[in-house]
Formats: C-alpha cells, structure tokens, sequence
C-alpha cells in the first residue's frame, strides 16, 4: 500500500517551536518517566502528533524527508527538557530513516497499515545466524534496545560472511514483536526513561529481504533507494546513526546551562553573602559553556550541508572527511559530560539532591557517553591511523 506523499509540510521552525512548547510538560514528566524506566505514552504521543517521527520517514508513507540537521534541531530542543525522552526520540526516528534503506517488502511489512509503527534496535552483532532457503534463522541476546516498550518491531544485529571477501559483514535483522521477547533489566544511574531493555530471540525465521547489510550503508547502495531516491536516503548510515546517539547531549546541556544561569542570577553565598553572578569563574563557564553549545552545532550543520550538497550531486564525501565528521560526532559526549561536571560542581551542594533537575542533567549525559558511537579514543585511533597513512578499520562512517 503506497499512501499519497505529505502536503502542507511544516518547516523547521515549526517543529522546533513544537518541541520546545513541550519543555515544560517533559521536565515535569521526568521524575515519573525515570521512576518508571519508560518514556511516557503521553510523551510519545505527543511526538507522534507533532510530526517528528515523520521527519526522517519516506514520503511514500506520509514522512516529511526533511534534512537530518533539521531533526537533530528537533531533538536537541526536546532534550532541553528531557535528554531521555530526546534519546528516545532520536534513535526511533531514525529507524524510519533506516527502514528506507531495508528492500520495499519490508518498508511494507512495517508501514503497510500503520505508518506510524515504531522500531527500536539493538545493533550489537550478537545474533547467531544460520541462512536457509529464502532467509535466516536467527537466535540471540541483545542489549539496550532504547525506547522498546513503544515499539512493534526491532532491527537486531548479527553477523554474515560477506559472499565476495568471506570477511565478517555487520547486517541488521528486522524481526516482529510477536518474535521476540522483551526482558525488563534497565535500572541504571542515567537515561533512566529510555527504558533501554534487553532483547531475546530463539529460532526465529527472518525472510532474506528484511535483512539489510552495513557494507550497503557504507556504499549507499541499499536496496530502499530504488524507491526512496530523495538525496537524504543517499547520505551514509554511520554518519546519520551516530548524531542520533550523540546530539541529545548537547541539548541536555544547553538545559542544564539554562538552569546555572537561573540559578546563578539569584544565588548567594551562604558563607560570605556574596553574589555568584558577580563571580568571575561563573561568568567564565558560563560564557565558556554557551560558546561550545554553538560550536556543536555550528560543527553538526556544517557537515549535513556539505554531504547533503554531495548526496544531491550524486556524490559522496571521501573517507578521510567522513572520519573527521565521524570522530566529531563521537567528540560531542564528552565534551558535553566534561562541561555538565563543571555546572555541577559550581552549583555546589544544591545540585546533589535527586529531586533536582541538574544532577539528572549530569546523570544522563554521563550515561549517553558511554555509548560506543561516543567512543571517542577508538575513533579517533582509527581517524589518526589514517591520518598517518593507513587504511581505514571502521566501516561504520
């Protein structure tokens, strides 16, 4: 079923003024959501209603395929209220993104009756694959499927023998609910409401067309593009996955910022009555934190564009410059952690209750970078190796 193309698509700062008109009802539904390990229904709804799993989703199933920086936009903006709630958002959106990319059949297989079916994923390779005649039997425990509890469907990861080079090729399995089962495990100091459980499948037969391979993602040759041919299906999947896991971190500290500089504007020193706005440190890390938050995102946009111009010339970036944008993404985490970690130790003790919204702030982007795409060292060992000559090791860029 091919359902007639968005009309009337609204703009990028429509979406964003939607998501920061959230900011408020997000802060107030974060305690509860991190209680309960599980981004609200209420809140999912709310990002149904307000188009922003559409952004990255085909228009053939009503999607808007707006530019990547535009979600990321989007995301940042939510994450200003709850960085677990944006996580969530990120990383299922796009999956609508990636869906694109899968053979029609399972484009259908997913959106034939309801377009706004949701995926999650875990890409770890831990599923043990067997082919047999038209597909595979997959068995295998996955981690850290985020946002699960809201989805119908999940992308799983394994591992195949690549047919020309008999190397191990990364692939993702896109398998049904009915097919696996979700264990509760999530209980973690931070991205608490991202409700990031575990995933379990036994024996479970996954037809060869809802397969899709990492070497295609790397080459832009994905079977989707024969009928989602818009530029933005054209940009490599690791660059596009990766500001997924890592963008939220900057809109998580922008609210943590916003906080500081309330916070400071009124705060005085209990031991010598003294002013933390007139505090040089303050206004320093104040400044110090707004003009890295520009930074990011100036960075973020400025590579979208360059390989969104690329996709649309029927180009791609080289490799070197997919590694720089790659190891910039992988950056943004910690440098995110590092300038939360100051906030909270100059908001002093007040920031160490957890009913405050700063230490979940703290919390959460520390969580967010340990995700192994914001794994800065490795990349950039593999990003420097290149540097110095020799041949890139990182087919995820």
């Amino acid at each position: 079923m091919t359902l007639p193309k968005a009309v009337g698509l609204p703009t990028e700062a429509d979406l964003v003024a939607r998501a920061a008109a959230m900011i408020p009802a997000l802060r107030e539904r974060a305690v509860q959501a991190e209680r309960e390990c599980k981004v609200p229904v209420d809140t999912i709804r709310d990002f149904q209603d307000a188009g922003f799993f559409k952004m990255l989703q085909p228009r053939r199933y009503g999607g808007y395929e707006m530019d990547p920086q535009a979600f990321y936009a989007v995301q940042m903006k939510v994450a200003e209220g709850c960085m677990s709630s944006a996580w969530v958002l990120g990383v299922v959106a796009v999956h609508n993104w990636q869906l694109a990319l899968f053979d029609p059949r399972a484009q259908e297989d997913v959106w034939g009756q309801d377009p706004t079916t949701l995926i999650s994923s875990s890409y770890m390779p831990k599923g043990k694959v067997t082919p047999v005649d038209g597909g595979y039997r997959v068995t295998g425990h996955w981690g850290f499927s985020s946002g699960i509890d809201h989805c119908e469907w999940a992308f799983l990861g394994g591992q195949l023998a690549d047919p020309e080079t008999g190397k191990p090729d990364f692939v993702t399995f896109l398998i049904p609910r009915k097919d696996f089962t979700v264990l509760a495990v999530w209980d973690t100091i931070g991205l608490g409401a991202t409700g990031s459980h575990d995933v379990t499948v036994t024996d479970v037969y996954v037809p060869a067309y809802r397969m899709h391979r990492s070497k295609d993602g790397f080459a832009v040759t994905s079977p989707g593009l024969k009928v989602n041919d818009a530029p933005l299906f054209k940009l490599p999947f690791g660059q596009v996955f990766v500001r997924a896991v890592s963008s939220s971190s900057i809109g998580a500290l922008q609210g943590a910022l916003d906080l500081y500089r309330e916070a400071g504007a009124k705060r005085v020193s209990h031991n010598d009555a003294s002013s933390a706005s007139q505090d040089p440190a303050t206004q320093e890390l104040i400044a110090e934190t707004a003009a890295a938050i520009d930074e990011m995102k100036a960075v973020l946009n400025r590579n979208f564009d360059h390989l969104g111009a690329l996709a649309k010339s029927g180009g791609q970036a080289d490799v070197e410059t997919r590694l720089t944008y790659r190891y910039q993404s992988a950056q943004v985490s910690g440098r995110c952690a590092d300038l939360v970690s100051r906030i909270f130790h100059a908001s002093g003790a007040e920031g160490i209750f957890r009913d405050r919204p700063l230490s979940r702030i703290f919390c959460d982007i520390h969580a967010g970078r340990t995700h192994v795409a914001n794994n800065s060292a490795k990349v950039g060992r593999n990003f420097g190796n290149v540097l110095l000559g020799a041949s890139n090791a990182d087919s995820f860029i």
